[in-house]
C-alpha cells in the first residue's frame, strides 16, 4: 500500500449486521455504496462484547487478558468491595494513534471510548463518554475545548440519561448529541490540517438500542405493532448515513474508509438473577436476608460460608472465594477447578422463565484469552441464552427471572457480532463470508497506512 494513503475510520458503536446488513440497507445509500466497491461482513467482537474492552482490543489488536480489563467496572484484585474503573489510563499498551505519531503520521480522534483523560498524540483529539463533564480538560490539546464548544454550540460528551421513560426526550437527545458531534467532525476534516487518519465514533446507535429496541424489533416479547417509535432506529441509521456520505466527500476519493462497530445489538428476553440464583443454590451465603429488592452488597456477605458471587450486566462474572486469593477465602486451591466445573455445570443447566433450557456459556479465562493479567479476569465470564439475557446483580427477587432491569429501562443486549466495511480506491471485492475480529481492524489501517504491524499485535491484515 501507498504510505501517502488517509484513511478514514467511523465507528458506529453497537452497529447491529443483521439489521445493516439487511433490513435497514435499502435507506443506507453512502453505506450501500462503500459495500459495493469495498468488502464487508460481520466484526467478531470481544469476549465479552461490550464497549470496554472491545474498542480499546479493536485498536490495540490486543485481547482483554492482555489488556487487563473485562468492563467500566473492574475489581480490585484481594478485595471484596474495591473496584476500578478502565479509563485511558489504565491501557497500558499502544493504539494505532500511537504508533502512527511515532511514524510522524498526523491522527484526529473524537469520541473513541476511553480516550479519556486525553493524551499527547501527533494530532488532535476529543475525548469519550467518560469524560466527566464539560468542565474536564477532554481535547488535546487543551486549547482546542473552546473551539469545541464554540462549533457545537455547547458540546454533548454523553445522553444525559438514556435508561429513562421520557422516549420523546431521550430520542431528541440523541439526535441532538449526533449532530453537533457531526458537525465537531466536519469542521476538524475539513478546517484543522493535513491528516492521516482520521477516525470518530458516534455512540448514539448504543443509547437508541437501549432505549428503543422494544419499539423496533416485533420479536421483542414487549413490542407493540403501530407504537409511535417503530422506525426510529432505521430513521436514525439514516441520519448517521447521511452524515457519513458527508465525511466521505470531505476526506476525498483517495481516502481509505472503514465502518466498525464494536459489537451488535439484539433484544433482550430478561434478566437473570444470578446473586439471588446462587443463594438458592447454597453457593452465596447472607448475614442478614433481603426484605424486597435491594442492590448486592458485599458487606452483608458472609465469607466465611460462601463459595461464589457475582457481578451483573450484559453478561455476569462470576467470582470464587478462593482461600489465599480472597481475605477469608473458603475455596481451598487444590478443589478450585472441580468447583469451577462443577458451577459451569451448574449454570449451563438454568432453564429460562417457561421451562426450556437456555443456550447458556460459561467461560473460563484462561480457555479464550492469552496474556500476562489474565489471572485478573473474573473466574467465570457467563452470557446466558446466547446472551439474549442479561445478568441481574441485586437480590430479593421471588424469582431468578426479571423484565424490567435495576438500573432503570432496557431494552437491548449486546450481540457477538458487529458490522465491518471497507472501501479502497480503485477496488472491488464483496461480502467476506467469516473469521472477521475486532482485533484485525488495527492491523489492517496500519497496512493501509504504509506503516508496519508490531509482532505483539493479534490481528490479521483484512485486505
Amino acid at each position: 500500500m501507498s504510505d501517502c494513503t488517509k484513511v478514514l475510520v467511523v465507528g458506529w458503536d453497537s452497529a447491529p449486521p443483521q439489521e445493516v446488513f439487511g433490513d435497514w440497507r435499502s435507506s443506507l445509500p453512502n453505506l450501500n455504496g462503500l459495500m459495493d466497491r469495498g468488502v464487508w461482513g460481520r466484526l467478531r467482537s470481544t469476549d465479552p462484547p461490550i464497549t470496554v474492552p472491545a474498542w480499546t482490543s479493536m485498536l490495540s489488536s490486543r485481547n482483554p487478558g492482555q489488556l487487563g480489563f473485562y468492563g467500566f467496572r473492574n475489581r480490585k484484585a484481594g478485595s471484596y468491595a474495591d473496584k476500578w474503573i478502565a479509563t485511558s489510563a489504565a491501557v497500558k499498551v499502544d493504539r494505532i494513534w500511537n504508533i502512527l505519531s511515532r511514524e510522524g503520521k498526523r491522527s484526529c480522534v473524537l469520541n473513541v471510548p476511553q480516550t479519556y483523560p486525553v493524551s499527547a498524540i501527533d494530532g488532535v483529539m476529543v475525548a469519550d463518554f467518560l469524560t466527566p463533564n464539560n468542565g474536564s480538560v477532554y481535547t488535546y490539546p487543551a486549547s482546542l475545548k473552546a473551539e469545541i464548544e464554540r462549533i457545537a454550540d455547547g458540546y454533548v460528551i454523553d445522553c444525559a440519561n438514556y435508561r429513562t421513560e421520557d422516549k420523546r426526550g431521550l430520542l431528541e437527545q440523541i439526535h441532538v448529541m449526533t449532530e453537533k458531534r457531526h458537525k465537531v467532525a466536519t469542521t476538524l476534516l475539513r478546517d484543522y490540517g493535513t491528516w492521516d487518519l482520521f477516525m470518530a465514533v458516534e455512540m448514539g446507535p448504543d443509547r437508541l438500542a437501549h432505549g428503543f429496541w422494544q419499539y423496533v424489533d416485533p420479536r421483542h416479547r414487549k413490542y407493540r405493532q403501530g407504537n409511535p417509535f417503530e422506525t426510529c432506529a432505521r430513521d436514525y441509521y439514516a441520519l448517521l448515513d447521511r452524515q457519513l456520505g458527508e465525511l466521505c466527500d470531505l476526506a476525498g476519493p483517495e481516502a481509505v474508509v472503514l465502518v466498525v462497530s464494536d459489537h451488535g445489538t439484539k433484544r433482550m428476553d430478561g434478566s437473570l438473577n444470578v446473586n439471588d440464583w446462587l443463594i438458592e443454590e447454597g453457593l452465596l451465603v447472607l448475614r442478614r436476608q433481603a426484605e424486597g429488592v435491594t442492590r448486592f452488597r458485599e458487606e452483608n456477605v458472609d465469607w466465611s460460608r460462601t463459595v461464589a458471587w457475582a457481578w451483573g450486566g450484559y453478561y455476569a462474572r462470576i467470582f470464587l472465594n478462593v482461600a489465599g486469593r480472597e481475605p477469608q477465602g473458603i475455596v481451598v486451591p487444590e478443589d478450585y477447578e472441580s468447583v469451577r466445573d462443577d458451577l459451569i455445570r451448574r449454570l449451563e443447566a438454568i432453564p429460562d422463565d417457561q421451562g426450556r433450557r437456555m443456550s447458556t456459556k460459561a467461560l473460563r479465562p484462561q480457555d479464550i484469552y492469552r496474556g500476562p493479567q489474565v489471572g485478573q479476569a473474573p473466574d467465570l465470564i457467563v452470557y446466558f441464552d446466547d446472551l439474549f439475557w442479561r445478568a441481574g446483580q441485586d437480590i430479593g427477587h421471588d424469582t431468578p427471572y426479571s423484565f424490567d432491569t435495576e438500573i432503570g429501562p432496557d431494552d437491548s443486549v449486546h450481540d457477538y457480532d458487529g458490522i465491518f466495511v471497507m472501501a479502497r480506491p480503485g477496488d472491488r471485492r464483496g461480502r467476506l463470508s467469516g473469521g472477521l475480529h475486532c482485533m484485525d481492524v488495527a492491523p489492517t489501517i496500519l497496512h493501509a497506512l504504509g506503516v508496519a504491524v508490531p509482532p505483539a499485535m493479534e490481528g490479521r491484515i483484512i485486505f
